[in-house]
């Protein structure tokens, strides 16, 4: 954040409407409320870990037991399992809309 002087950026009449209010101080003006991108949205985290969780789904489904996708993804059991229940329902969802 950077420091603005007032009489540099803002209109003589809005100027003179603020230094009503304070002077000679500074103060914060908060941007514009925006939509915030979710968590791992912009750097393809959450992708990445979408398909990861789908290709636990379908190696569990062709066979790959819990103990081997430990191993494999190097997490917990009930990491895995988690994993397993919340995909399926999620991709059960998908296929019925």
């Amino acid at each position: 954040m950077s420091y603005k002087n007032g009489k540099d950026v803002l209109p003589p009449s809005l100027l003179k409407q603020l230094q009503e209010y304070i002077q000679g101080e500074i103060i914060y003006i908060p941007k514009k409320e925006q939509k915030r991108a979710g968590w791992g949205e912009n750097n393809g985290t959450r992708l990445i870990i979408k398909r990861r969780n789908t290709e636990i789904l379908e190696q569990y489904q062709n066979g790959s037991t819990v103990r081997e996708l430990i191993e494999k993804y190097h997490l917990s059991e009930d990491s895995i399992r988690k994993i397993i229940v919340k995909t399926r329902v999620s991709l059960t969802r998908q296929a019925e809309m």
